[in-house]
């Protein structure tokens, strides 16, 4: 049977339409309606945030708090995530400037962040990269140096905590992704999470084509928010979620009992103080230990029709649209990550046996040459 690198979590049909039938009787789909508040107050408790802005998707999530930020200049970010990050920051008429990673969990390296800052710099977008949590202390206190905004891609750490504190109480909003492939999902849907409750009335508006009330526009907005038939599945979702992580919790357990010891592949260590969600599992291979490069594991794995992902490959600063604007090799850590990293299979359905197979099928690559 074929094995994805990502299968979404979804609740049982007759959950699910069991949940949607009452919106037959209200027709009320979309603007807001009753289950969309309803998640909303749900997230709070979850994520234990003040605010919840629930979106169609993280990207107008991430796009739209930088807006209503009034932001002008250079954001410092970087280069190792998805295409989304980078987009938002350009969509906003802003200039990304990239900060290398680091080499231990693959967030921005918070000690050359502030060798970037230069008087255009106005804010600081990291990315808690696969669960794993940017250094949250060392930004904020540079952040407060310098009088910069900072906002958190936090589309891979739903559930996560640092120090008893979700990861979405950190800066000065953080976006969280709720798409199909996420640890928790709406189908499609996406958060900002906030303390900041004028943050939190920008983005109502602007979400809602700038709309004050029923007469009044007084802003330039877009069309981004959530409807109810995904806001629904988001509840069926959170009653599940504690589980499904649990269950992704075994599949972690038997990665790295079964990869620790494999020279030439370098899985990520647990971080201090941080409780996981088990998002994603990567792995770098090392060509030269290894004996073998990243795409003979992959087109290995392929043959025995296990789906894995390049992920993130290439640099957000390497992609086609971006050519000629920015230099990678400033940022070697990352290039050396991205040219080198494979996001394995990882989902609650995923069995022990299936994630010791994949194992065994990664442990025969070695020394099998270069492709």
């Amino acid at each position: 049977m074929r094995i994805n690198v990502i299968r979404s979590s979804m609740p049982s049909f007759e959950e699910y339409t069991e949940a949607i039938k009452p919106l037959w009787d209200s027709v009320w789909l979309t603007n807001m309606g009753a289950n969309h508040e309803e998640l909303s107050r749900r997230l709070c408790e979850y994520l234990n945030v003040p605010n919840v802005s629930l979106f169609v998707n993280g990207h107008m999530a991430l796009e739209m708090a930088l807006q209503a930020m009034d932001l002008e200049g250079e954001v410092i970010t970087t280069p190792f995530t998805f295409a989304s990050t980078t987009h938002a920051i350009v969509r906003n008429g802003l200039t990304p400037v990239f900060c290398d990673i680091d080499p231990d969990n693959y967030t921005i390296d918070a000690s050359k962040i502030e060798e970037l800052i230069t008087p255009k710099t106005c804010a600081i977008v990291p990315v808690h990269v696969y669960g794993c949590m940017c250094d949250v202390e060392a930004i904020d206190s540079i952040a407060k140096k310098h009088g910069l905004k900072v906002i958190y891609d936090a589309a891979h750490a739903f559930g996560v905590e640092y120090k008893g504190k979700g990861a979405g109480s950190f800066g000065d909003a953080s976006m969280f992704s709720f798409h199909a492939t996420k640890v928790f999902h709406t189908i499609e849907g996406g958060a900002i999470t906030t303390a900041d409750v004028d943050l939190i009335d920008k983005l109502r508006k602007l979400k809602d084509f700038g709309i004050k009330d029923e007469e009044i526009v007084d802003g330039i907005g877009a069309n981004a928010k959530m409807n109810e038939f995904c806001a629904v599945m988001g509840l069926c979702n959170l009653k599940h979620v504690d589980e499904e992580i649990k269950k992704r919790s075994v599949v972690t357990k038997t990665y790295r009992k079964n990869l620790a010891d494999v020279e030439g592949i370098r899985i990520l260590p647990e971080q201090k103080d941080v409780k996981p969600n088990h998002a994603y599992f990567p792995i770098v291979v090392n060509e030269e230990e290894f004996g073998a490069d990243r795409q003979t594991v992959i087109d290995t794995l392929k043959l025995n029709d296990i789906y894995t992902r390049k992920y993130f490959y290439p640099l957000t600063s390497d992609m086609d649209c971006y050519k000629g604007m920015f230099d990678s090799s400033l940022t070697p850590v990352a290039k050396s990550v991205a040219d080198r990293v494979i996001t394995l299979p990882m989902s609650a359905s995923l069995t022990q046996e299936d994630a010791e197979r994949i194992c065994k099928i990664i442990r025969g690559c070695k020394g099998a040459g270069k492709k």
